[in-house]
């Protein structure tokens, strides 16, 4: 929102939320009608390709977020260094309106303007002319627009609000008020209107100007530097013709320079280039890929996952985990993703995150679901058949045990120990023994194996791991809390009962770049086992903790809040 916002700053469909798409409905039926009801010669193509369009115009958009958000985690080519942070993902959450408003409005413009119905596939003049167009007043006019956008009367009013991402990133490109939309809706209809009114239409130049527009919108707000220096060697005048992502950033970092639309030539004409372009363009494009301290092992938990990943859609990835509906009407892309991951398979860098000069990366391994003991069994297993590793493998479990052990009320006598037995459960068996609360557990197989007091009781604290069924959760007394120590939290049946997260705590603010949330975790919650990388490295321990082998519980919860890290709160 922009810091005094004026008159039209909002959408108008903007209370309909995830409705919003039904304002295409009735250009939607027409066009189908038009498909059905017509013959060959009177149906006009364009009405048919007009919504497939913009899909396609969606999913052009989306490619550029995921390849600007894996780019920027790697780190080579990196332009700024700065985090983004919720607050800009949620402001950017609705970059899909302006697809809806011109959509609408350019269907509108088709059906009213006489004469240019049925234009053909290609014609070479309406091309060459579209061109010529926006290289001449629409790229002129769009920098006069642009400087008188900093003024401060319609800065603070409009473009303050595209300007609260000082970090780009693709999408960033179309975040602007309502009204700012309709005078870009103006400009670049220019170039089209004359193809109209001249007779010399077509088809390519409708639908290519559209997609050229969204191509370097996206382009020049990536965070990363992308254009090889090769094409400016071989067509020196090019540097006048087409910006770069490092150009356009400066606009965003210095605000008073770089003000061009794609085209860099009027920014030399009058004398606002900044004199760093060239500087910042040399220093991103040899910028290495960044080394990692800390890399934390993640793995997709069901197929529609993919889409909650920061890769996926921001919006998704930046709320925790939970099922939605229109998911499963992607399913072929959701088909293709696993097949994609049983062919590929390889592990991939998610997100970087820095934490007092410690570099921390997420990697994904492409598996749907990995059973914990399974994970550690073989960290303990990579350790043991390279006996020289340089690097320490650890998986968390001590501060898993730590935070759990840390959720359960004060002046709790008794627990109820419910689930598919792990490494973690065993020794928050044994923790619990050890300060005199009583394990109680519901079957005899698990009885046994903890090697407890099998006692009949009610109790009102159940840790919990996976396995735990709904029969079971139904047997609990109104009030119980279920504190989970799996990584897959229990599903959540009973309103009148309390539950807790997986064990996770809260980083510091100086945590940079925490952007998605960590599966179901709320924002920026970080899971035990991921803030237990952190602070091995933060501490220098040299050791490893996976297998069998488990870290001083005591000693990892008390470096972590002398760090920073502080346990979520108990629900209410």
């Amino acid at each position: 929102m922009a810091s005094k916002p004026g008159i039209l700053t909002d959408w108008p469909w903007k209370s309909l939320g995830s409705f919003k798409y039904v304002i295409l409905a009735p250009w939607v039926v027409h066009s189908i009608y038009t498909l059905i009801i017509k013959d060959g010669k009177e149906r006009d193509p364009v009405y048919v390709l007009f919504f497939p369009f913009l899909l396609w115009r969606t999913l052009h958009n989306q490619i550029w977020i995921s390849l600007a958000r894996y780019r920027t985690a790697k780190g080579n080519n990196r332009i700024v260094d700065k985090s983004i942070e919720f607050e800009q993902v949620d402001r950017e959450s609705n970059w899909d309106d302006q697809i809806l408003l011109n959509g609408i409005l350019f269907y509108v413009v088709y059906m009213i303007l006489p004469g240019v119905a049925h234009m053909p596939l290609w014609r070479t003049d309406g091309v060459l002319l579209t061109i010529l167009l926006h290289m001449g007043p629409v790229e002129f006019l769009y920098y006069w627009l642009h400087r008188a956008l900093h003024h401060h009367y319609l800065y603070s009013r409009y473009h303050s609000h595209h300007h609260s991402s000082i970090v780009t990133e693709p999408i960033t490109s179309v975040i602007h008020p309502f009204a700012e939309h309709l005078a870009y809706f103006l400009l670049f209809l220019i170039p089209l209107l004359a193809g109209f009114f001249m007779r010399k239409s077509s088809m390519a130049a409708l639908f290519g100007y559209i997609s050229y527009i969204d191509f370097m919108n996206n382009m020049g707000h990536c965070n990363f530097e992308l254009i090889p220096k090769m094409l400016f060697s071989i067509f020196p005048p090019l540097k006048y013709l087409m910006y770069t992502p490092s150009y356009h950033s400066l606009h965003h970092t210095q605000f008073r320079t770089n003000y061009s639309l794609f085209m860099p030539i009027y920014d030399y004409i009058y004398g606002t280039m900044d004199r760093s372009s060239d500087a910042l363009y040399e220093k991103s494009l040899i910028r290495p890929e960044e080394l990692p301290h800390v890399v934390h092992l993640t793995h997709l938990v069901t197929p529609q996952s993919i889409y909650h990943l920061r890769l996926g859609f921001a919006s998704l990835a930046s709320k925790p985990y939970t099922y939605k509906w229109y998911v499963w009407a992607m399913w072929p892309v959701t088909c293709c993703s696993i097949m994609l991951t049983w062919t590929y398979g390889r592990t991939f860098i998610l997100e970087r995150n820095q934490f007092n000069k410690v570099n921390v990366q997420t990697w994904v391994v492409p598996k749907f679901k990995i059973q914990g003991d399974e994970f550690n069994s073989y960290g303990e297993l990579y350790i043991h058949n390279n006996p020289k590793l340089k690097i320490k493998v650890v998986d968390g479990s001590s501060l898993a045990v730590a935070v759990v052990l840390n959720s359960i009320p004060k002046g709790t006598t008794q627990v109820l120990f419910r689930g598919n037995l792990s490494k973690v459960a065993y020794f928050i068996a044994s923790a619990l023994c050890q300060m005199d609360i009583q394990v109680a557990t519901s079957r005899k197989d698990e009885y046994e194996q903890l090697n407890t007091r099998l006692k009949n009781v009610e109790c009102e604290i159940w840790v919990v791991g996976d396995g735990l069924t709904k029969e079971e959760q139904m047997k609990a007394s109104t009030g119980t809390l279920f504190i989970p120590f799996s990584q897959f939290p229990p599903k959540r049946l009973r309103k009148d009962c309390l539950y807790h997260t997986t064990p996770a705590m809260m980083p510091p603010k100086s945590f940079q770049n925490i952007d998605s949330c960590e599966n179901w975790l709320p924002r920026r919650a970080m899971s035990a086992s991921r803030v237990a990388g952190v602070i091995h490295a933060l501490e220098g321990w040299n050791v490893h903790e996976c297998g069998n082998t488990m870290f001083n519980v005591e000693k990892i919860w008390e470096a972590s809040l002398q760090h920073g890290f502080r346990p979520l709160t108990v629900p209410t």
